[in-house]
C-alpha cells in the first residue's frame, strides 16, 4: 500500500536528523498484514450497484450468490456469510462442541488459541488442549495421537471432540499444510470420531502455493473458514463451510453471536470479486514476497536473515540477530525517512513492517504492493542494515554474536 506520511525521521549516532519541510511526501509501503489491503475500483464499482435485501430472511441475492460460490469453490454442500473469520472459527468451534467442558486440539501458536481473545473458552465454555506447533505449521500426529488417546479413554479428562487445523500458518510464516498431513489427521479423527475444522483465513493462499483446487484442501475437513478481507482484498467478510446440517446450525449460532445482518449484499459483492481473481492476485503476491527474500537472503547482512525454504506464500519472517536492533527497532529505522537516505537511494521510502516476535520481524504481501513497491522495500531494507552496521562498527551498541569486532 502507497500512502502519504506527514514527516519522518532516520535515527543515527548523531541524533534524529529530519527531513526539509520543502521535502517530497515519501512514498509508505505497508508490509504490516495482508488486512491493510483497500478495495481496488472494481470492488467499490461493484459494492455500488450490488442488490441487495435482509440477508437475516435469506433474501439478499449478492449474498446468496456469494455463498453458493464459495460452497463450490471449497467443495462443500454450503456455505455461510458471516461478518469476520474470528466469528467463523468460534461458530465452528461452538457447533461441533456442543456440551460444555469438551475439548479441542490444536497448535500452539494458532491464530484461533493466541489471537481470538479465547472466545472458545470464554463464550463456548470448550477447553483447548495446545500441542507444540512444527516449523511448517503441522504438529506432531504422535503427539496428537497420544493426546487423545488419553482424554478418549479417560473419564476425568475433558471430552475431546475437535480438532482444528491453520492453513497457511501465519506464525509459521504462511506455510501451507501438506496434503498427507492433512490426510493423516483426517484418519486420526476418524479413528477416534472426532471432527476436523480448518480455520482457513488464507486457504486460497495454500491453494496457489500447491497449485491444487481449494476443494482438494478443505475435503479433509468436517468444516472450513475463509476470509476475504486478507488476500482477497474485501473490505470485510468471511465464510464458514460444510454440510448443508452444520451451516444450518452455524445460522442459529451466528444469530446467537449477533452476526445476523441485513442488507449486506454490498460487502459480498466485493467478496465475491476477490474471490473470482483470487489466483492471479496471490499467485503475483507470492512471487513478489519471494523476490524479497531472495534479495535479503543475497544481501547476506549480518544483522537480518530470511530462511528461504520457509517461503512458500505471502508472508516473509525476517530473523533478526544479536542484540540490536530489536524488531521494534529495525522496523522503527524502516518506517523513518531522511534527507540522506533520499540523497543516497533518490527515493525517501517508509516501510511498514510488523515486530513479530523477540526475534522476528513479519512482512505480508497484498494486492496493494507492486514489484516496484518490493523493490524499494529491498532497497530500504538494505540502506538502514548498512547503516545499522556503520553505527555498530562504531560502537554505539552491542555487537552481534560472530561478527567481530574489539
Amino acid at each position: 500500500m502507497r500512502t502519504v506520511l506527514r514527516r519522518g525521521w532516520l535515527p543515527g549516532p548523531g541524533g534524529r536528523q529530519p527531513r526539509g519541510p520543502a521535502a517530497a511526501p515519501p512514498l509508505v509501503v505497508d508490509l504490516r498484514s495482508d488486512t491493510v489491503t483497500r478495495p481496488c475500483a472494481g470492488m467499490r464499482r461493484a459494492m455500488a450497484r450490488a442488490a441487495v435485501g435482509d440477508d437475516d430472511y435469506g433474501e439478499d441475492p449478492a449474498v446468496n450468490e456469494l455463498q453458493r460460490r464459495a460452497a463450490a469453490t471449497l467443495g462443500t454442500e454450503s456455505a455461510l456469510f458471516v461478518p469476520t473469520a474470528t466469528m467463523a472459527n468460534l461458530i465452528a468451534v461452538m457447533c461441533h462442541c456442543q456440551r460444555r467442558g469438551t475439548q479441542l486440539f490444536l497448535g500452539r501458536d494458532a491464530h484461533l488459541h493466541v489471537y481470538e481473545h479465547g472466545g472458545a473458552a470464554q463464550v463456548a465454555g470448550v477447553h483447548s488442549q495446545a500441542l507444540p506447533d512444527l516449523p511448517n505449521g503441522t504438529f506432531d500426529l504422535e503427539q496428537l495421537e497420544q493426546a487423545i488417546r488419553e482424554a478418549h479413554g479417560s473419564q476425568y479428562h475433558p471430552r475431546p471432540e475437535l480438532i482444528c487445523l491453520e492453513n497457511t500458518h501465519s506464525s509459521a510464516g504462511g506455510r501451507a499444510l501438506p496434503l498427507t498431513y492433512l490426510r493423516q489427521v483426517r484418519g486420526l479423527a476418524d479413528h477416534y470420531g472426532l471432527r476436523v475444522h480448518m480455520d482457513g483465513a488464507r486457504l486460497m493462499n495454500a491453494a496457489v502455493a500447491q497449485g491444487v483446487e481449494p476443494a482438494q484442501i478443505a475435503q479433509h475437513c468436517d468444516s472450513v473458514s475463509l476470509c476475504f478481507s486478507k488476500g482477497l482484498g474485501a473490505p470485510a467478510g468471511a465464510v464458514l463451510a460444510g454440510c448443508r446440517q452444520f451451516v444450518a446450525e452455524a445460522w442459529r449460532v451466528r444469530k446467537l453471536l449477533g452476526g445476523g445482518m441485513r442488507q449486506v449484499g454490498v460487502l459480498a459483492a466485493a467478496a465475491r470479486l476477490g474471490l473470482q481473481h483470487a489466483e492471479a492476485t496471490l499467485r503475483r503476491d507470492h512471487d513478489n514476497a519471494r523476490r524479497f527474500a531472495e534479495g535479503i537472503h543475497v544481501l547476506d547482512s549480518p544483522l537480518c536473515s530470511v530462511n528461504l525454504a520457509a517461503v512458500e506464500t505471502n508472508i516473509v519472517m525476517v530473523n533478526i540477530q544479536g542484540a540490536w536492533p530489536s524488531p521494534t527497532e529495525l522496523c522503527d529505522r524502516l518506517r523513518a525517512v531522511s534527507e540522506e537516505e533520499e540523497a543516497e537511494t533518490g527515493q525517501a521510502v517508509s516501510v511498514l513492517l510488523f515486530p513479530w516476535s523477540a526475534r522476528t520481524v513479519r512482512a505480508v504481501w497484498h494486492r496493494n504492493i507492486s514489484a516496484r513497491d518490493t523493490e524499494l522495500a529491498r532497497r530500504k531494507l538494505e540502506f538502514v542494515a548498512r547503516k545499522c552496521q556503520e553505527e555498530l562498527a562504531l560502537g554505539l551498541h552491542p555487537m552481534p554474536p560472530g561478527s567481530g569486532g574489539a
